[in-house]
């Protein structure tokens, strides 16, 4: 097991629930197992095979959303007491819900999501980017495009190219399904914009749109903050971690798949206002980017919601549940934990993120930190035999998938390999 865990025989009346099917959701799975000892019950209607085939996890296969997920809650939960279940989930849509139909779910569930209102006011990333400019936080010039404005024709955008698209609330694009739909788009020139407008005109896109200024910088750029805010508004949790690595592939890109975890006092420290401000409660995940032009953080968004790489925190040494479950369970907030550790957290296999890594100090931390590397689907109580082939095969498989969406030279890793071979043979380590 990883980071701090509750005591587990003090925890057999507690319900843990998962909604999802991804490796997100297996690494929630695996968070409260550890923080309760309790098997894990989880909502998913096509769950990956390291879900399936878990010795912990309890699979309801059933598509559940809306008003039939609640009620499914219920029925799981029926005749418990108080503060005997807890629910957790990974996508924006899934919080919105939870949080709309607290009502329904509580005393019984804990519910560890924002208020709709401090939803609205940081995950939506109009009211993100006020609240931000309140606090003399940076966040990137932006145009906001609504259902309306593309009814109207193509809108007019002053921000040179290139530029990146988003939409404005996560849970309203969840939502939406067209071919060719992207979590982020960039766009390099008139024409490629132009195709985004036609294609949600033609997916009937309601909601609101932004695009964006691109800020500059690879993926090692990006930041990670996760933090809890407990029901005293005290934040009883927070680390944070440097991403090496982003996924390319349409669905996904943007979402880190190898990082370091390193304390950021001072991206904490602004991260914690900025959920003050509204009074925010749960758990929360900020993306940020610190621009290479200045050195200083650009701030992008507010996750309504743990993080889908929050067993990064587990790393460090900080399993989240435990402040959770202490805060809504037990009624005892404290006290503060700051997950400091440095480890490396990756979903990849190391000569992938290698050779996809062009910072040499951040290789050298890759290669003396790759022996302690955590992987949330590498759990040490999976017996499975074939859950752990099927999960060295999936590892395996990011090398197809990164060479189709993310290609670099083979010839780097052929001299890379050449350098390591010559150093093995004067005795020089990197």
């Amino acid at each position: 097991m990883t980071g701090a865990q509750l005591d587990q025989s003090n925890r057999p009346g507690l319900l843990p629930v998962v909604i999802g099917g991804d490796i997100g959701a297996y690494a929630l799975a695996r968070q409260l197992h550890e923080a309760t000892g309790q098997r894990v019950v989880l909502i998913a209607s096509r769950p990956i095979q390291a879900i399936v085939l878990s010795s912990y996890i309890d699979v309801v296969f059933q598509e559940a959303e809306g008003e039939a997920l609640i009620a499914l809650l219920q029925r799981l939960a029926a005749n418990r007491a108080a503060h005997s279940a807890v629910v957790m989930a990974n996508h924006d849509s899934v919080a919105h819900t939870l949080a709309s139909h607290r009502g329904r779910l509580e005393p019984v569930y804990v519910v560890p999501f924002p208020s709709l209102r401090a939803m609205e006011q940081l995950s939506n990333k109009v009211g993100f980017s006020a609240a931000c400019e309140s606090l003399g936080l940076r966040t990137p010039r932006q145009a906001v495009i609504t259902g309306a404005d593309l009814a109207a024709g193509d809108p007019k955008i002053d921000i040179p190219f290139p530029l990146v698209g988003k939409a404005a609330i996560g849970s309203d694009w969840d939502e939406l399904t067209f071919a060719g739909k992207r979590k982020i788009y960039f766009l390099d020139s008139p024409e490629q914009l132009h195709g985004l407008w036609e294609d949600l005109r033609r997916a009937e896109f309601a909601s609101t749109f932004l695009i964006q200024e691109y800020i500059p910088g690879d993926d090692d750029a990006m930041r990670s903050v996760t933090a809890y805010v407990a029901s005293t508004g005290e934040t009883t949790m927070i680390g944070s971690a440097r991403v090496l690595l982003e996924d390319h592939a349409p669905s996904l890109i943007g979402n880190p798949v190898a990082m370091i975890t390193e304390p950021h006092p001072m991206l904490w420290e602004a991260s914690e206002r900025l959920l003050s401000l509204v009074d925010y409660r749960g758990f929360a995940n900020l993306d940020i980017k610190i621009d290479p032009r200045d050195g200083q953080p650009v701030f992008f968004e507010v996750n309504p919601r743990i993080g889908r790489n929050s067993f990064y925190m587990n790393a460090a040494g900080v399993n989240p549940m435990v402040p959770m479950i202490s805060d809504l369970v037990d009624g005892r907030p404290g006290p503060r934990r700051e997950a400091r550790r440095e480890v490396l957290y990756s979903l990849l296999p190391h000569h992938l993120l290698l050779h996809q890594l062009d910072d040499p100090a951040l290789r050298r931390r890759v290669v003396r930190l790759a022996p302690r590397a955590v992987d949330p689907l590498l759990d040490p109580a999976e017996r499975s035999l074939r859950r752990r082939v099927l999960v060295a095969i999936q590892k395996l498989n990011h090398d197809r998938k990164f060479h189709r969406f993310h290609p670099k030279p083979l010839l780097r890793r052929r001299g890379d390999a050449s350098r390591s071979c010559a150093r093995r043979r004067t005795g020089n380590s990197p």
